[in-house]
């Protein structure tokens, strides 16, 4: 077979061994490979690991899960054993910069092994939710030679740390480039390599290359290869015989979206789950909120019963978070309700299927979802929803090359509506969490990038208000303003939500405490506000120019900025949790 056949993106390996790699990868380097049950090479590790190793700037756009992490982990180790004598303690020679804790970890893990193989070498991981002091203490104490990260956390450090030397720094790897710029570190990350020697080797690796990373790779890299990987898929078209075209996603992967309304989402969720029990399934949603409200909502529903739902989300905190992930990874059957938190990045073994509950916000995520699936040549499925008015969105995404094919809903799927209505009704956190979840769902959607395609402004806030379990539709901004259509939505009759309590009976004592403060401030006398004669202050204020007009709007809205930012200070204090700050700002627009 020669060099084009066994560098076929469409295969999971190639015929490459990694002992066949010129420049020769060390025998040590080797033993770890093998240990790990590592062999033969995907094709972006046949052609990056001896680009690198052969001291060039690569900037690599693969398809997610195809081995990207050891494709820079491998090279790195390489390149820091040619060193001509051990590092010294606080002596830094490699640098990856990742741009989540998840994946900063999920790659500390994979290079332990390989850096095992370097004497005297430190390799530190460097993420938020650990105190940060602790962090400056352990580089301090044991020094420092390899750095994993992400970029807020390891730009902290290098501000606050004056012995670490970064003179002689051999390597600097960007993973998942194109999520660094969109989650707003270019700023820090331009910071950091601003710091770097200029002789260095850098690593650019992303599934999807946009203008941020090239102008990026401008900055940070000298001359790179630049590496591109596609998996190729067939063409569903309407053409007798199928043509092979190229695709951002994985070639095992069977790709389709699901097109129903609003108010049958959640009955076809179910549907999908209960028919696909023994199987490894993530589902993401578009908030945080969403993903609080669907973990507490289906564990309750009676056909759920014995399934394993693990929620996750970027405002859990970190122990939870790592928790909830190992708690997954471990599973061999179980559901990940998530957010985009774990969109990116992770190898998570054994996932069978990928479930878009909503759209992502933006497209590019797209493609890093169902990555979690398929990987490594394995097979795997995944769905998108769509609204009847979202159809667009399939060939938008055709046209990106990520073909999808239609799966026709489901006729006989159980209506779980009148069951998540009634667990709504029997517990107050259901019925709060359920009105969180839609307001912070329609907010979300105002944001799509795709606005062309999803047009908020065309929601049917009914049918919508119905798919949530919504007892009533609540009273927000974008219901009263613009008059969203409200068809389709069956308010409960003779309820009263300030009536439903919390089944956690402490919380319950608690909104209780808190009503009756509230009665109590409502009776009490307000002082009286000596009464200006209206005639006199009419006339004031046709006195005042525009300019003054708007001098004075300018200082209240700065008060009211600044009150704003003390509460800010106080929620993250803890002095007030997140439902008073709700309440003190008026960001909680309930009914």
């Amino acid at each position: 077979m020669d060099s084009t056949d066994s560098l076929n993106p469409n295969r999971a390996l190639t015929d490459t061994r990694f002992s066949d790699l010129k420049p020769p990868l060390s025998r040590p380097v080797l033993d770890a490979l093998t240990q790990a049950g590592f062999h033969r090479c995907t094709p972006v590790q046949a052609t990056t690991i001896p680009l690198l190793c052969g001291y060039k700037d690569v900037a690599v756009d693969a398809a997610t899960g195809s081995g990207k992490t050891l494709a820079f982990v491998v090279p790195l180790v390489e390149i820091l054993r040619r060193s001509s004598s051990p590092p010294k303690p606080h002596q830094v020679m490699g640098i990856i910069i990742s741009p989540t804790r998840e994946l900063s970890s999920q790659i500390y893990s994979v290079a332990q092994p390989f850096i095992a193989t370097l004497s005297n070498f430190k390799s530190v991981l460097l993420v938020g939710g650990v105190d940060v002091k602790a962090d400056l203490k352990r580089i301090e104490e044991e020094g420092a030679n390899l750095l994993i990260g992400t970029p807020g956390r390891l730009f902290d450090i290098m501000e606050r740390l004056d012995i670490l030397d970064f003179r002689n720094l051999e390597v600097l790897i960007l993973d998942e480039a194109d999520r660094l710029l969109d989650m707003g570190f270019q700023n820090q990350i331009t910071s950091i390599i601003s710091r770097l020697p200029k002789l260095r080797r850098t690593g650019l690796f992303s599934a999807t290359q946009t203008e941020a990373v090239e102008e990026l790779s401008k900055a940070g890299l000298r001359n790179p290869v630049r590496v591109e990987v596609r998996a190729e898929t067939k063409s569903t078209g309407s053409t007798a015989s199928d043509q092979i075209v190229p695709s951002k996603t994985p070639s095992g992967l069977h790709l389709e979206y699901l097109e129903c309304e609003p108010d049958r989402k959640p009955s076809q969720l179910v549907d999908l789950l209960i028919k696909n029990r023994s199987k490894k399934i993530i589902i993401y949603f578009m908030t945080c909120a969403c993903v609080d409200y669907w973990g507490v909502v289906l564990p309750r529903l009676a056909v759920l019963k014995g399934f394993s739902l693990i929620p996750l989300h970027g405002k859990m905190k970190q122990p939870a978070r790592e928790k909830a992930l190992a708690s997954f990874t471990s599973l061999s059957s179980g559901i990940l309700l998530c957010t985009d938190v774990a969109a990116r990045g992770l190898d998570i073994p054994g996932v069978d299927c990928i479930v878009q509950y909503d759209p992502p916000q933006d497209p590019n995520v797209f493609i890093h979802r169902v990555g979690r699936t398929a990987r490594l040549g394995r097979e795997g499925s995944a769905v998108v929803f769509l609204f009847p008015k979202e159809e667009a969105y399939v060939e938008f995404l055709q046209i990106r090359r990520v073909p999808l094919q239609e799966r026709k809903c489901t006729d006989d799927a159980p209506d779980v509506v009148p069951q998540i209505r009634s667990a709504a009704k029997k517990d107050r956190d259901v019925m709060e969490k359920g009105l969180r979840a839609f307001v912070s769902f329609v907010r979300a959607y105002k944001e799509h990038h795709c606005s062309y395609i999803f047009r908020w402004k065309e929601l049917e806030i009914g049918k919508l208000g119905m798919g949530f379990g919504l007892l009533q539709l609540p009273a927000m901004p974008e219901v009263k303003h613009h008059s969203l259509s409200t068809e389709g939505f069956i308010p409960v009759e003779n309820i009263n939500l300030e009536d439903i309590k919390f089944k956690d009976k402490s919380r319950e004592k608690q909104r209780k405490r808190n009503l009756q403060a509230k009665k109590e401030a409502e009776k009490e006398p307000k002082p009286q506000k000596p009464k200006k004669n209206s005639s006199t202050v009419t006339a004031a204020m046709r006195k005042k120019t525009a300019k003054q007009r708007r001098v004075t709007q300018t200082a209240e809205d700065e008060e009211e900025l600044a009150r704003d930012y003390r509460l800010l200070k106080k929620l993250k204090k803890g002095a007030i949790d997140e439902d008073e700050f709700a309440k003190l700002t008026g960001t909680e627009e309930l009914a």
